[in-house]
């Protein structure tokens, strides 16, 4: 790639300050030197990476155990592919942005990750532990290795600027450079392992040239004059290109060595966060198997024979229809009641088992209490306890973990049911169906390999995919639908003012009048449709329908006789062109003509007699008799099949709290709606139509159910007939109200 004298232009046009205050010249010219050559070399480092994440992907791909994990490493270099240059120019402008803080008279602290304490486990979800631990590590490799050299760029710098840089808040430093590159790649759609190995070429290709940035800015630093007694460390780069290829080997098994220290912190992590939850759960321990006093000392079963236990119990777990006798801990308890009563032992479950008893205990309860699930589905997943129960004994990471399948696959599920509605027939859909297929195959095939959970959630996603792109598909010919209806209905409000303005309190002939109101309207509308209010020819269409209404009406003027002549021959064209071009009935348009023919000749008799006998003449009443027809209401034009909403006329003030509620809702939104004592539906919000402000909802097809105005969802609000159905994770709102009646426990 060719570039003109190696200088790099921050991509950001823009500048947090406003540019008159030109907060790049407060930096002095070295340290614009400094950033320009370090970005030069940061911007080929991220070329590099991104042409060997392919293949690295590829070779993951190859080695995946199943279809499911090759598919997330294809998606992976797709989704790469398509977002590189977006990463790179993100990055780019985050570390100018970093240098343009330098000239400010305050330096803002990263905030670093707090250790994990059980105040805070709300917030372990969606991997951030996995990412912080990966990050944690590379930046430990690098001030390890090139700490020393940082250092004294870090003093250098505190030099040039008012401020106090840290290593840690150094533009240049691994902290802030692993922050940038996290940032930059917030849009990437891929799995957490994915996002791991990324991170891996991060390290290898841009930190691992870290001595290089940090000798070259040190150079320029000393060449212009900056600390030149600080003494110069050798680069390790020429080190490097002498490096024997058993040296080489000695660097790939400290890689290998730092890969497993950072699994084995991840682990530690995993641990950690269980022994959070475990300081909130001491309050409840001991309702299982609790100790009678005349019993001496007790033995805990292991982890395995728990596994068993539960098996066994599985097989036993209660249909759909009546998930309330079934109780998880008494059924427990009974059990190892009978194992204690057989082996003449005291057997109890030990603390760790228990905790993990008790939590997904907790969770299910909420989730069987959970009004955002169908209650139909809500059983249904209720039979899931035991299999989650048996995957959170064997992993732990099931509950810090956000991408585990398991917790995962449960999400899916939940999510998929929020629009199923309460009417659905069980027997013949397909979701139902397909949810009450994982869960039998879960009762009666898992035992204790996991890996069960990772080709259901395959599957399931597949079906779920495929619904969904049918349900947008109906969902978006909705909209389309909708669009053209709120067009159709501007144009007819136009079309119907304007034979307001021109007919109403007028008295005119009735056949003039019908035709305008059941023809003309139609031709005006599609004129106004298809070239719009501006167009010539709506205007034109406007000029016929003024010109129609004066050839009818008696005039005493000495010119109107001339100009009738000239007007009527030019009128009958249009209004034939007009008639034809919106393919009215030929019969009614010659029956039309002929009358409108009586008419115009009694227009033109009116005005060639003398004003003696015109006076004569009741006023619009012509003589032969034509009947009149008065304008007395307003024209109001209805579609065909139409029926205008007939919501509530009420007017409520802007701060009322069902508008407000009205104003939060937000495209595909799910809300429940109360229809009578027995029936509820549940839609999905798919548009709001402007300017009339119709809010359409759709079920879980993409089909239209509902029509609302915003005023009467505002009533529905206030009457507490309609509520918002929560979206969010179900695993993670749950363990979100555990861990917060725990926390009143423990209070």
């Amino acid at each position: 790639m060719h570039n003109d004298g190696n200088k790099v232009v921050p991509l950001s046009k823009s500048s947090p300050e406003n540019p008159g205050s030109s907060p790049v010249a407060r930096l002095p010219v070295v340290l614009l030197q400094v950033r320009d050559k370090a970005a030069q070399q940061l911007k080929e480092s991220l070329q590099t990476l991104f042409d060997n994440a392919d293949d690295t992907l590829f070779e993951m791909a190859d080695r995946a155990h199943n279809n499911a994990e090759q598919n997330i490493f294809f998606e992976a270099m797709r989704d790469l592919r398509l977002k590189r240059k977006s990463i790179e120019r993100n990055f780019l402008d985050k570390f100018f942005e970093a240098f343009l803080r330098l000239g400010h008279y305050e330096v803002v602290e990263p905030i670093l990750t707090e250790p994990v304490s059980f105040d805070k486990l709300a917030l372990v979800h969606n991997d951030d532990l996995e990412r912080t631990v990966a990050v944690d590590a590379m930046v430990t490799k690098v001030m390890n290795r090139d700490g020393v050299a940082l250092g004294q760029l870090t003093t250098r710098l505190n030099e040039l600027i008012p401020q106090t840089v840290t290593d840690e808040t150094n533009p240049l430093g691994p902290t802030l450079l692993c922050d940038f590159f996290l940032q930059a790649g917030r849009s990437l759609g891929v799995e957490i392992k994915v996002k791991l190995i990324i991170l891996k070429l991060f390290e290898k290709y841009a930190l691992a040239n870290a001595d290089q940035l940090y000798e070259e800015a040190n150079q320029l630093l000393i060449s212009a004059g900056v600390l030149p007694e600080l003494k110069v460390l050798p680069s390790r780069r020429s080190t490097d290109r002498s490096a024997s290829s058993a040296a080489a080997n000695e660097a790939q098994r400290a890689d290998n060595a730092s890969l497993i220290q950072a699994t084995e912190k991840l682990d530690n992590s995993v641990q950690e966060v269980f022994s959070a939850l475990q300081e909130l759960l001491v309050h409840v321990r001991g309702n299982i198997t609790p100790r009678p006093d005349n019993v001496g000392e007790a033995r805990p079963i292991s982890s395995q024979d728990l596994l068993r236990l539960l098996s066994h119990l599985q097989q036993y777990v209660p249909k759909a229809e009546t998930p309330d006798d079934f109780d998880l801990r008494t059924q427990l308890e009974q059990l190892i009641g009978r194992v204690s009563a057989r082996s003449g032992k005291f057997r109890v479950v030990g603390p760790m088992d228990e905790d993990v008893i008790n939590l997904i205990s907790m969770l299910f309860e909420f989730i069987l209490d959970d009004r955002n699930l169908p209650g139909s589905l809500r059983a249904l997943i209720g039979r899931l306890q035991i299999p989650m129960l048996k995957v959170a004994v064997i992993d732990k990471s099931f509950f810090s973990r956000g991408s585990h399948p398991a917790r995962r696959l449960l999400n899916e599920i939940a999510s998929a049911a929020l629009g199923w509605g309460g009417r659905d027939d069980t027997q013949r859909d397909s979701l139902y169906t397909r949810i009450d297929q994982i869960v039998q195959r879960l009762l009666h095939d898992f035992v204790d390999d996991p890996a069960i959970f990772t080709e259901l959630l395959v599957d399931f996603l597949a079906f779920t995919s495929d619904e969904r792109r049918r349900s947008e598909l109906l969902e978006q010919r909705t909209r389309d639908a909708e669009e053209g209806r709120a067009l159709a209905e501007l144009a007819r409000q136009r079309v119907q003012q304007a034979l307001n303005d021109r007919l109403l309190g007028r008295t005119l002939p009735e056949v003039v009048v019908r035709l305008l109101q059941e023809a003309w309207s139609k031709v005006l509308l599609l004129t106004c449709l298809k070239h719009g209010e501006e167009s010539v020819e709506w205007k034109s269409g406007l000029q016929a329908m003024d010109d129609l209404i004066w050839s009818v009406e008696s005039h005493d003027e000495p010119e109107a006789r001339q100009r009738l002549l000239e007007l009527v021959p030019g009128l009958l064209k249009s209004l034939r062109d007009g008639l034809s071009s919106a393919a009215f009935d030929p019969f009614a348009t010659s029956e039309f003509f002929s009358q409108l023919e009586a008419l115009h000749v009694q227009a033109f008799n009116h005005v060639t007699r003398p004003a003696s006998d015109d006076a004569e003449q009741v006023q619009n009443e012509p003589s032969d008799g034509t009947p009149m027809m008065a304008v007395v209401e307003e024209i109001v034009l209805v579609a065909p099949g139409e029926q205008v909403l007939s919501e509530p006329s009420m007017h409520l003030p802007a701060d009322d709290e069902g508008l407000l509620q009205v104003d939060k809702l937000r495209m595909g939104s799910w809300v429940e709606i109360q229809e009578d004592e027995d029936h509820k539906l549940r839609c999905k919000l798919a548009a709001i139509v402007e300017p009339s402000g119709r809010y359409v909802f759709v079920n879980r097809t993409g089909m239209k159910v509902l029509e609302k105005t915003r005023m009467g969802l505002a009533v529905e609000f206030r009457r507490g007939t309609i509520r918002v159905l929560d979206d969010a994770l179900l695993f993670d709102r749950a363990l979100e109200s555990v861990l917060g009646n725990l926390r009143k426990l423990k209070g």
